[in-house]
């Protein structure tokens, strides 16, 4: 059918923007407040040596699970602290605390409304069906512009991805009550109220704390995701290992995790009915954790000192001390991260999450004339669209201007001559790069973007598959990090390729996994390789077994970058 495309996504957008701008005092009210329960947390969690938490969880989860389990939960922190995850583990800790929090608060009142009021269910379990099955990388979107990059839109997501088994265990478990029950309590003449605390919350319990702790388990599954947007702990330290081809680090992060999930899910599960409630009350058990929990609160209050970022960078004041940057592993942010070792930036934190939160986090600035720093490369569709100015790098960090190479897998020549001469002859300049970035950010399909440009630019397009073999069918297939710059270039020669006989095949991933795939051969080629210092370190370990075709364009640019209304002109001006 020959139907126009409705604009779902345009009016999606619309309404986007309309609530960032109406509500924005609520979300930063709401940001001020989940940062300062979520540092109150880091605080009283960070008290002491490490051994003190680790003694404390490990007589809770004896407590409520046995000592087996008690002993376990020692060895397996102490593991963590050894390995140097501790710092990790208490902020992933604390966001998950704060994620069950919100979900304890929320979750638990919506599904007793559900329970007593059938209209309310029927509109709030299709909002759940929604909740549950959207794919959890899509609340990361809107969080970015409501609340920021960071911790806050992680927490959020997590939340709205986790919330659901808390509210439909409740109403499952209110609505479970026998109702001989409830028809004795209304005989006696019980008040609404009356009959649900007295009667059906107490029997509900035990299905209302499964829901609470399948939604804990949830939110501590999205630890990874959220550390897309910027939230630190485990999450990070397990994408940083994705995005390096860390094996070991990955795994030790991974475990760290495992070891949390337990401990939670042991204290979540037993807490209502605790192994050795017979030798020691529950009250008094739950009664002196409160009673650290406070002490811990006060002795922060009381021994914390106001910590002073810096002296004399006014810039650094209006940012908060924040240098926003992109995906952890990218080797933009081992620069940046040099870089303020060089310039001695030590007030100064680099801030890790994507290179879509980075360009959010530039967009809301931008548009409020607010001051930003960022790490930056062109060519990127936002010199196109912001006026922006790199900071001189007097101590040339960043290094000069570098090339972008295209290479191919060993015996590629021999298996596709045609798709390795054309591969070889694929060269353009930034501007021919800008012009499909800019369609692409406007919101056009990259392969639309692509084929717009090679329809206007015949004559290069000639000069690249000149005297190439024309293909049969042959599998190519083309990987890509989902930089701007290498969704363009791929997408193009991708198309280029196809028109040429060959069938191509496209994978998005992190940069280790594409320097990885082409040298055992899992794929064909990449047009993505920022040399020679940005993917320096990924090219060192695998050139043996990587075919280097040279530059496919040339005049690249990393570094720091503000806004042009930003009054800084050096990194210097940082200090």
């Amino acid at each position: 059918m020959n139907m126009s495309k409705l604009p779902l996504g345009d009016w999606v957008d619309s309404l986007v923007d309309w609530i960032t701008v109406t509500f924005a005092a609520l979300f930063s009210f709401f940001t001020n407040v989940i940062d300062g329960l979520l540092n109150i947390i880091v605080e009283v969690l960070s008290v002491g040596p490490p051994v003190v938490l680790i003694i404390v969880l490990a007589l809770l989860v004896g407590y409520t699970s046995r000592w087996p389990l008690g002993i376990f939960t020692v060895i397996s922190l102490l593991l963590v602290d050894n390995l140097g995850y501790w710092e990790s583990t208490i902020q992933t800790l604390a966001i998950v605390l704060v994620s069950g929090f919100f979900i304890i608060l929320l979750g638990i009142p919506i599904g007793i409304w559900c329970a007593q009021n059938k209209t309310v269910q029927k509109i709030v379990t299709p909002i759940l069906d929604f909740m549950q099955t959207m794919p959890a990388f899509v609340y990361l979107i809107p969080s970015i512009l409501f609340f920021g990059i960071g911790v806050v839109p992680g927490i959020v997501a997590s939340f709205i991805f986790a919330i659901a088994p808390a509210i439909r265990m409740t109403n499952l478990g209110i609505q479970e009550v026998p109702k001989d029950l409830i028809e004795a309590s209304d005989a006696f003449g019980s008040t609404s109220s009356q009959k649900l605390l007295k009667v059906q919350l107490p029997l509900a319990t035990p299905t209302i704390l499964a829901g609470v702790n399948q939604s804990i388990m949830l939110a501590l599954s999205m630890v990874v995701t959220a550390s897309l947007v910027g939230a630190p702990g485990l999450g990070a330290d397990v994408y940083r290992a994705v995005s390096q081809i860390n094996v070991g680090q990955g795994f030790e992060a991974g475990l760290s995790i495992v070891f949390i999930a337990i401990i939670l899910d042991r204290i979540t599960q037993n807490i209502r009915k605790p192994a050795y409630e017979r030798f020691v009350s529950r009250k008094i058990v739950l009664s002196i954790v409160a009673i650290l929990i406070v002490v811990a609160a006060l002795f922060n209050v009381f021994t914390k000192e106001d910590a002073v970022k810096g002296t004399g960078s006014e810039i650094g004041a209006q940012t908060d001390y924040k240098i926003i940057g992109i995906e952890p592993g990218a080797g933009l942010m081992a620069q940046a991260k040099n870089a303020m070792k060089d310039y001695k930036l030590e007030n100064w934190t680099l801030v890790e999450g994507s290179s879509a939160a980075m360009v959010a986090e530039l967009k809301k600035a931008y548009a409020k004339k607010e001051p930003i720093i960022i790490t930056g490369w062109s060519p990127h569709w936002m010199f196109a669209s912001f006026d922006l100015k790199y900071l001189d790098d007097p101590n040339k960090v960043f290094g000069g201007a570098e090339g972008i190479n295209t290479i191919v897998r060993k015996g590629l020549k021999d298996d596709a001559p045609g798709a390795y001469k054309i591969l070889d002859q694929f060269s353009w300049d930034t501007s021919d790069m800008e012009k499909v970035m800019v369609d692409i950010s406007g919101g056009t399909n990259p392969t639309e973007a692509a084929e717009k440009w090679i329809k206007a630019n015949t004559d290069k397009i000639a000069k690249w598959t000149n005297g190439a073999q024309a293909g049969k069918g042959e599998e190519i297939k083309l990987v890509y990090v989902a930089w701007d710059t290498e969704i363009a270039s791929t997408n193009v020669i991708a198309k280029v390729l196809e028109q040429n006989g060959y069938k191509v095949t496209l994978s998005q991933v992190e940069v280790g996994p594409m320097f990885a795939g082409v040298a055992n051969g899992s794929v064909d080629a990449m047009v993505a390789a920022w040399l020679p210092s940005t993917h320096k370190d990924y090219y060192a370990s695998y050139k043996k077994d990587l075919v280097d075709l040279g530059p496919n364009l040339e005049g690249t640019k990393n570094g720091i970058v503000v806004p042009k209304y930003v009054d800084i002109d050096s990194i210097e001006d940082l200090k």
